[in-house]
């Protein structure tokens, strides 16, 4: 399953088949997509195609550990902020400690509550794609409320296209961060659906126009063969 446009992308990495037809179920019915994998080689190309939001790790894996599945994804650039939640029937505590270290975001231990793993996905979602659980996003005079999809700017409401109030909203999770159009197609339009990438310069155009409906400097940044930036 390729992640469509406003539901979060979590990267399921469990061997045994019956846990991970449990996490599968309960994360699509809370509105995640769903991409998953049995073996730590697997992980960590799926992890390359897709760029998850979030990593949902089992510490037990044949051939590559989740430990140094883990290990890898932290010591690289691109997918270093990756949250990872780590799942272990190991519950001593020089386990869970060698299990942070190694860069997991969280440790969880076997068996354990879906709903409180749930909850412990929601707080990491909430560092790293706000929008998705709800938050009040802010940048500048501008603040976007995802829960109401309201965008106000220097207090007057804005009026913007379901296709603009997302491309804001990705822009605004992480400003200064320069978004390629391949990059903007597969966040805001999703992977299933072909666009061609100068709509994404159309809808820039438009999102651009709104946000200077009242005045003010002009907040998108375009960068000459990289895309477009916040700030």
């Amino acid at each position: 399953m390729s992640k469509t446009t406003a539901q979060p992308l979590v990267l399921i990495v469990e061997d045994e088949p019956a846990q991970r037809e449990v996490l599968t179920y309960n994360l699509e019915a809370e509105g995640f997509a769903i991409v998953s994998a049995d073996n730590g080689d697997d992980a960590l190309l799926l992890v390359e195609e897709e760029q998850p939001d979030l990593i949902v790790l089992d510490w037990m894996l044949p051939s590559l550990s989740g430990i140094e599945v883990c290990r890898r994804l932290k010591l690289r650039a691109k997918t270093s902020a990756i949250p990872i939640i780590m799942l272990s029937a190991r519950a001593e505590e020089v386990d869970r400690v060698r299990g942070l270290e190694t860069g997991a975001d969280d440790y969880v231990i076997k068996p354990y509550s879906v709903i409180e793993l749930m909850a412990r996905i929601r707080a990491q979602l909430r560092r790293t794609r706000p929008s998705t659980v709800g938050a009040r996003l802010e940048f500048d005079d501008v603040t976007l409320d995802s829960e109401t999809h309201r965008v106000e700017r220097g207090g007057k409401e804005l009026k913007l296209g379901p296709k603009e109030f997302r491309l804001l909203t990705t822009f605004m999770e992480k400003p200064g961060r320069v978004w390629s159009r391949e990059q903007l197609l597969d966040r805001v339009w999703g992977r299933d659906i072909y666009v061609d990438t100068r709509t994404v310069d159309v809808h820039i155009g438009r999102l651009r126009k709104a946000l200077s409906v009242h005045g003010g400097n002009d907040l998108l940044r375009t960068v000459r063969g990289a895309g477009y930036a916040l700030g």
